[in-house]
């Protein structure tokens, strides 16, 4: 039954515990736990009881302190994880390119590994503003992919990226064209943010998980527990 299943646990506790590391007192408490004493006598059933209750605290209080340190160890684990993954350059701001030379070193430079996406815009061209600072708080939120503007007029190919192509979106990788968004504020409402440039490039997988939602999705996991 129970009880027998409790004692064969405090037996096998005994057992298992390093004698050298016990001090004389807590041995005892669990040599009485696994083989209690039979006598009547009141003082010893309280004596027992007493040490039996400080003991079953104490293997609580052991238990809790382990889950804490399984919870850190997992984090931790997340952590490292995530940081392995993430290795390499680290961006954070966009990149302003200059020229169409600059803008193919970049692209037949950058390792491999690396995710490019490069905004090409025209001052005074609708959409194009608001992607360039849509842009920048992306790239200090997905600090490992590299962002990049150009001006069309600056690319030796302006006749290519006319006006009514603008704003464009390239992404590259590996030194390859892997997505091409011409017009691409068709895509969002008249007015649109961040948020709405973050959903369209998640839809094509274009943007690495955020570190803190690793995080985070770690702890929910934790709780649920």
């Amino acid at each position: 039954g129970p009880k027998g299943v409790i004692s064969d646990w405090r037996k096998f506790k005994l057992e298992s515990e390093d004698n050298n590391s016990l001090p004389p007192s807590k041995k005892e408490i669990l040599r009485q736990m696994s083989s209690p004493q039979s006598g009547d006598d009141k003082d010893s059933k309280e004596r027992f009881s007493r040490k039996m209750s400080v003991q079953e605290y104490e293997l609580i209080h052991r238990e809790k302190e382990d889950e804490n340190c399984l919870r850190k160890y997992r984090r931790q684990c997340m952590q490292d994880m995530h940081q392995k993954l993430s290795f390499g350059p680290r961006y954070g701001f966009v990149y302003e390119l200059e020229s169409g030379e600059q803008f193919l070193e970049t692209i037949e430079k950058e390792q491999k590994t690396i995710t490019i996406i490069v905004h090409i815009y025209e001052d005074g061209i609708k959409g194009c503003d608001a992607l360039n600072s849509s842009l920048i708080c992306l790239a200090a939120e997905y600090p490992t992919v590299k962002f990049c503007k150009i001006k069309a007029s600056n690319t030796g190919a302006g006749d290519r990226f006319s006006s009514d192509v603008l704003p464009t979106l390239l992404v590259y990788k590996g030194g390859e064209l892997i997505s091409n968004f011409i017009s691409v504020a068709e895509q969002f409402a008249k007015e649109f943010f961040t948020g709405d440039v973050e959903s369209f490039l998640n839809e094509y997988g274009l943007l690495p998980e955020t570190e803190m939602h690793v995080l985070d999705q770690s702890n929910m996991e934790e709780d649920m527990e």
